[in-house]
């Protein structure tokens, strides 16, 4: 007996097998909102800290260095965005899911870019904004480049936004036909 005959005779009767699909779903979001949300929260944390440091020396940078500090945050938006997508794609949000288990394990397939980029891209880009706020602390005149530097790991959080929601928003279309 394989994994799908067991799904198949499970899912025959009424079962918790039968909300499988939900459960995808369900975990698919939590984790695209928790991964990429983590990395923001210690992101902006770790620029935080570099960024008081900055203040307390000179509090006319202020400005300078809050740019460079939301950045890593934006990565938990994006998880949060698709994650209210999924939930609202799929009829979760509205209380009316009929997902299929496989249905429910492609959606949560169609999150793992921005689960993972997300993640991963905001501790990176922490650490380029963290080098940022250095360089704006030694010459304020450069903050420009430090923003473009820490927006630069931006573009493949932004990818992996784009390919999550375009995955997410096309597997109604398949499990439709």
């Amino acid at each position: 007996m394989n994994l799908s005959d067991i799904f198949n005779q499970a899912s025959s009767s009424p079962s918790l097998v039968s909300y499988l699909g939900v459960f995808f779903v369900c975990l698919g979001a939590a984790l695209a909102a928790a991964l990429p949300g983590i990395g923001s929260a210690k992101g902006t944390g770790l620029v935080g800290q570099a960024a008081a440091g900055v203040v307390a020396e000179d509090p006319n940078k202020f400005g300078k260095v809050l740019i460079l500090q939301v950045l890593p945050g934006t990565q938990g938006l994006y998880g949060f965005l698709t994650a209210i997508l999924l939930l609202s794609n799929t009829g979760v949000l509205s209380g009316k899911a009929d997902i299929e288990w496989y249905e429910g394990l492609a959606y949560f397939a169609a999150c793992l870019p921005i689960m993972i980029v997300g993640l991963l891209s905001a501790l990176a880009q922490a650490k380029t904004a963290a080098a940022g706020v250095g360089l704006v602390a030694k010459n304020p005149e450069q903050s420009g480049k430090a923003i473009i530097f820490a927006a630069m790991v931006e573009t493949y959080a932004v990818l992996a936004l784009l390919v999550s929601l375009l995955a997410i928003m096309s597997l109604k279309n398949v499990f439709a036909a």
